[in-house]
C-alpha cells in the first residue's frame, strides 16, 4: 500500500527538520515510525544515503531486485531489469546519463548494492531556490528516481511545467 508519495514525504521533512534528517541517517527505521510508517518486523533493515556536493549515491540489487517497497512501494520495471542491474556497476555515470542526470566530474559516484537483509533509500541534495517552501510543495520535488539516486530532485521551475 506504500508508494513514492510516502517516501517523498518522508524525505521532504528531513529537508526541513535538521533534527530529523540527522535521525533519519542514524537510524532510519526509528524516525519513520515518529511520522507513523510503521516497517513490519520481518522488513530488512533500511539505510537511508544523504546525496550531497561531494557524493551521490544510487541503489541497486545485482542479485535480484531487493527494495525498499516498505516506504516506497513497488519497484520500476527498469529497476529489476538485467541491464540496470549490471550496468550501473560497470558504468554508473553512462546509467546517470542515459536518465539524464549529469553530475560534475569531481562529485563522487558511490553504488550501494541492496540484499536481502539490507536495503536503501536515497536523501537527495535539496535543489536551490527552495528555501521557505511548504513539505508539501517539497514532496513534490522528490522523485522515485531520486529516491533511487539514478535522478535528482526536480526544481520548482520542472514541477510548474509539468
Amino acid at each position: 500500500s506504500r508508494s513514492p508519495a510516502d517516501g517523498a514525504k518522508v524525505l521532504a521533512h528531513a529537508w526541513v527538520d535538521p533534527e530529523y534528517k540527522a535521525r533519519l541517517l542514524a537510524d532510519a527505521e526509528s524516525a519513520l515510525l515518529e511520522l507513523g510508517y510503521d516497517l513490519p518486523e520481518t522488513a530488512p533493515k533500511l539505510t537511508v544515503l544523504e546525496n550531497t556536493d561531494d557524493v551521490h549515491n544510487m541503489a541497486v540489487c545485482t542479485l535480484c531486485s531487493c527494495y525498499p517497497r516498505a516506504i516506497i512501494g513497488r519497484p520500476p520495471a527498469w529497476y529489476k531489469g538485467l541491464a540496470y542491474r549490471s550496468r550501473v556497476v560497470i558504468d554508473p555515470r553512462g546509467v546517470l546519463q542515459e536518465f539524464g542526470t549529469e553530475l560534475d566530474q569531481d562529485v563522487q559516484v558511490r553504488v550501494i548494492d541492496s540484499s536481502a537483509d539490507y536495503r536503501y533509500l536515497v536523501l537527495p541534495k535539496r535543489p536551490a531556490g527552495t528555501e521557505g517552501m511548504s513539505e508539501e510543495d517539497l514532496a513534490k520535488l522528490i522523485t522515485q528516481e531520486s529516491m533511487i539516486g539514478v535522478g535528482l530532485a526536480l526544481t520548482p521551475e520542472q514541477v510548474s511545467a509539468s
